[in-house]
């Protein structure tokens, strides 16, 4: 890729005051002043550009999002073609924009098979999640069961950063810094076959997490929980895929306790997974659905929360001051997140962008199989689609992550940039989660960079 980066006389203004003045995410500040972050300049298809020419393979894709590839001029003109007509106006109060008419049409459209009804826009995933929560609470309260308010995640579950998304959360690292938090928010264990008390067996292991489930619900009363939130497969909590059983099990458990099963799809929508929307790929339809990153690829934040036909029915029993919709943001159906919204689903169903991921995907896991095998650090790679994590352990035989506070992701992330790829290290995770756009030669450069990387720790740890 010709994509070399021309110093321009602002670039030592950029090397002087990075990390100087931002807060930056995940991070404590003081580190971030240590060690300055990477100043990315351009991007092109799956690759991106530093402020020093250096040219890598996204192999993070921005962060879980740039599903449609770096610079595509099909969105970039769908986002300029709008700014020429209007770049913002509320959705509040009697007014829209025709873009996002446009876009909840399209959403509705793609999950008719999961007989969703009504959209409500917003700016990101953490909005989304909010959003759902809030939805679910107020569904039941139509519903003349006010008492269900509470809610049931797994752990190693992220739903973002709000209050409700920290408070269903999965990791106290996202919630000890900021309680108290909400009541009423239980955390299960996941359906993780690699790391947990139960069994390596994949029957074995729902079994057991069902039960869990069922015997919490009962515990507290079925009628005091609105609703089960979960991610298809967890990303930020390790790439951690549940056994294929798991979600229907789950679906037709919550159906005997009539509470809501949300899906959180904001890493998982629009094909990461290899289905078109995680839940899809386990054949399971949510009662809720939330999206964020993929959706608009990055380029524009917009997320986006669905319901189906039988919750949206509570709302069509008549005009009740409870049913009002007292929630929204300045961002809501934004109209060049939209804009870019409907350029990128385009490319998403044109490309195929699902069974891509779903090739790539296990090219890029079947490249990385025998990692396991030589490598001292990592333990176990998994994944599903281009959701793919390498678990870096301590102890191999006892499946001990190491301390991420001893920089060993950080080391391998290093030297796989010197190799031209850039991956994520999370905890005790390295996660690849590419453009859907990745092609053969891309993947493979992926495993090349990781394999040269895993390599290099062993000779230098």
């Amino acid at each position: 890729m010709d994509n070399n980066h021309i110093p321009q006389s602002s670039d030592n203004f950029l090397r002087e005051h990075n990390g100087r003045h931002q807060l930056h995410p995940m991070v404590h500040p003081l580190i971030i002043e240590q060690r300055p972050p990477r100043i990315i300049v351009k991007g092109e298809g799956s690759y991106v550009t530093d402020i020093d020419g250096n040219t890598y393979v996204d192999g993070v894709g921005g962060l879980w999002n740039v599903n449609v590839g770096h610079n595509r001029p099909e969105v970039k003109a769908a986002i300029s073609a709008q700014m020429e007509e209007i770049s913002y106006y509320s959705s509040f109060a009697g007014t829209v924009t025709p873009p996002s008419i446009e876009l909840s049409a399209k959403i509705i459209e793609m999950t008719a098979e999961e007989d969703m009804s009504k959209v409500l826009f917003s700016a990101n995933g953490s909005d989304a999640v909010e959003t759902a929560l809030k939805l679910s609470r107020q569904y039941w309260k139509l519903e003349g069961e006010p008492e269900r308010t509470g809610f049931i995640s797994l752990k190693q579950g992220y739903h973002g950063i709000q209050f409700g998304g920290t408070s269903v959360n999965g990791s106290s690292l996202y919630r000890s810094a900021y309680g108290p938090l909400l009541p009423g928010c239980y955390q299960v264990d996941s359906p993780w076959t690699y790391r947990n008390p139960y069994s390596e067996d994949p029957e074995d292991l729902t079994e057991a997490i069902i039960t869990q489930i069922d015997r919490l619900i009962r515990h507290q009363g079925a009628h005091t929980i609105a609703a089960f939130i979960a991610e298809p497969v967890q990303g930020a909590g390790g790439v951690i895929v549940p056994p294929a059983s798991f979600w229907p099990r789950l679906r037709t458990l919550l159906d005997a306790h009539r509470i809501l099963l949300i899906s959180d799809e904001v890493v998982t929508g629009f094909g990461r997974t290899g289905a078109m929307f995680g839940a899809r790929g386990w054949g399971v339809n949510p009662d809720i659905m939330c999206f964020a990153k993929g959706i608009t690829a990055g380029y524009i934040p917009l997320g986006a929360t669905v319901i189906n036909k039988r919750i949206y029915a509570a709302w069509q029993k008549g005009i009740d001051p409870m049913g009002f919709i007292m929630h929204g943001y300045t961002a809501t159906g934004h109209a060049l997140g939209c804009a870019a919204a409907n350029a990128t689903l385009k490319i998403v169903e044109d490309e195929d962008l699902p069974g891509n991921a779903a090739r790539m995907g296990k090219r890029l896991q079947d490249g990385l199989r025998d990692v396991p095998n030589w490598s001292s650090l990592v333990g176990e790679v998994r994944g599903k689609g281009l959701m793919v994590g390498l678990d870096l352990v301590a102890d191999k035989a006892m499946r001990e992550p190491i301390d991420p506070g001893k920089g060993q992701g950080e080391m391998v992330a290093t030297f796989a940039r010197d190799e031209g790829v850039i991956v994520r290290p999370a905890g005790p995770v390295i996660i690849i989660s590419p453009p859907l756009t990745l092609s053969e030669d891309e993947t493979d450069k992926i495993v090349d960079g990781l394999i040269k990387a895993l390599r290099r720790y062993e000779r230098e740890k």
